[in-house]
């Protein structure tokens, strides 16, 4: 029954989903399901299926998924979307668990247009983030911003996979019945198509063997029978050798291809978000300038960074970067920027959670912990009470960003999701000392 109604929170119909949600939390409460007390891991960055998860999570699967780890904080990230945003909140406080929402997106930077970032092989392209959104329905002058990222990424997809298409006859897709259909709101990304590629060209192909031939001739690398119809390595090749940079479907972007940082750091700010720089792993020209880049994107409004641990450490070996995650950490910590984190799960292979009792990840566990608590607080505040960790009560409030941090990470710590409703209507003239005091009542 239990594995039914998880298998159930991945279906693409909402009511189905919110069904057995409501039957889960309801044998949790008769003590049926044994839930674990929230522990000290986070994962503050997962894509859901409503942009790509490769596990297929619902925004509820991986509440309820987080919630039987016993994470601390968790919140979801899609694409281009906030898709995922009303259902995963309703989902953690139906559970107890402490969870937010944000969206990610590609970004031009103008003051790197001649420098990688963190987009490989594409100067002055960023991925970029904004946590903590209050709501998926943004202010009435935000609305345009928001529905053109989905409607330019869109727009992309569909011109890359004629691209492919081309190149790959007889094995075509159809965006509309091979590709959205792998996506509940249409929101399809690079990745769906990858997966549309490799199911039609079984159905085109009838074979594993033939398709394994199809594919080792199309792509340039050696496939066989066995990695047939859609593992990972077969995925990972249609990807970079039909999409990304030197593949037969790439067109190098440009300034216009994607918004500017700043435009995107005022949607997110305007819509009650925390704008933040992303981090790949310190290698590219422009990452080696952090310090810089850094100044930039602050300098727009970005008041945090995102990390990706796992892809920055082999275990039990150290390298440049493991020593780059360490040196970024650092500086965000010099700078007073919360450290945003988790495991993306949008690449077959990805953890549900970082092991955080590595020797490779322990000294740095606090850090984490600190910054998911002090989002989760700012998505709470901001969604109940407009008072959050960007906005003018927090100016006005603070001497400092880091008397500014202190609260917010108490105040995440503190906070029971049960509870969330008591920061509910506060006047801006509350201090951080009734806040605390009120929740603590």
């Amino acid at each position: 029954m239990i594995e039914e109604l998880e298998r159930k929170l991945d279906s693409f119909d909402g009511g189905q989903r919110r069904a057995a949600l409501l039957e889960l939390s309801k044998k949790v409460a008769a003590g049926q399901v044994d839930l674990p007390e929230p522990g000290t891991d986070v994962n503050i960055h997962c894509h859901t299926f409503f942009s790509y998860n490769t596990y297929g999570y619902s925004p509820s699967k991986f509440a309820w998924l987080a919630r039987e780890r016993g994470l601390a904080v968790a919140g979801v990230v899609d694409f281009d979307v906030l898709d995922a945003l009303e259902e995963f909140l309703y989902a953690c406080r139906l559970l107890g668990l402490k969870g937010l929402a944000g969206l990610e997106s590609r970004v031009f930077v103008p003051e790197f247009a001649d420098k990688v970032i963190n987009s490989p092989g594409e100067p002055g392209i960023s991925y970029h983030m904004g946590v903590g959104f209050p709501s998926a329905t943004v202010p009435s002058d935000q609305q345009g911003f928001l529905a053109s990222l989905r409607e330019t990424a869109q727009g992309r997809n569909q011109d890359l996979m004629a691209r492919v298409n081309e190149h790959l006859r007889p094995v075509e897709l159809d965006y509309e019945r091979d590709v959205l259909v792998l996506t509940p709101s249409g929101n399809a990304t690079e990745r769906h198509m990858c997966l549309a590629f490799a199911r039609k060209a079984m159905e085109v192909l009838g074979d594993p063997d033939k398709a394994a031939g199809f594919w080792s001739e199309k792509l340039g690398v050696e496939l066989t029978a066995c990695q047939m119809p859609e593992s990972r390595d077969l995925l990972d090749a249609i990807r970079a050798r039909t999409m990304k940079r030197g593949g037969v479907g790439y067109v190098k972007p440009d300034q216009g291809s994607f918004p500017r940082m700043a435009d995107t750091n005022s949607f997110i700010l305007a819509s009650g978000g925390i704008p933040v720089h992303t981090w790949l792993d310190g290698t590219s020209d422009g990452e080696q300038q952090i310090e810089r880049l850094l100044d930039v994107a602050m300098s727009t409004g970005a008041a945090a960074i995102n990390v990706i641990p796992d892809r920055n450490y082999t275990p039990g070996s150290s390298d440049v970067k493991l020593d780059n995650l360490y040196h970024v950490v650092e500086v965000a910590e010099r700078r007073h920027l919360p450290v945003v984190m988790g495991t993306e799960m949008n690449s077959p292979g990805q953890k549900f959670v970082d092991d955080f009792q590595s020797e490779e990840l322990k000294a740095l566990a606090p850090v984490f912990l600190k910054g998911a608590h002090i989002v989760y607080a700012h998505s709470v505040l901001q969604r109940e009470s407009g008072l959050g960790y960007t906005g003018e009560w927090a100016a006005k409030s603070f001497g400092s960003v880091a008397d500014k941090n202190d609260f917010f990470e108490e105040l995440g710590g503190s906070l029971q999701p049960g509870k969330e409703d008591d920061l509910s209507g506060l006047s801006d003239d509350v201090t951080a000392r009734e806040i605390l005091d009120k929740i603590r009542a």
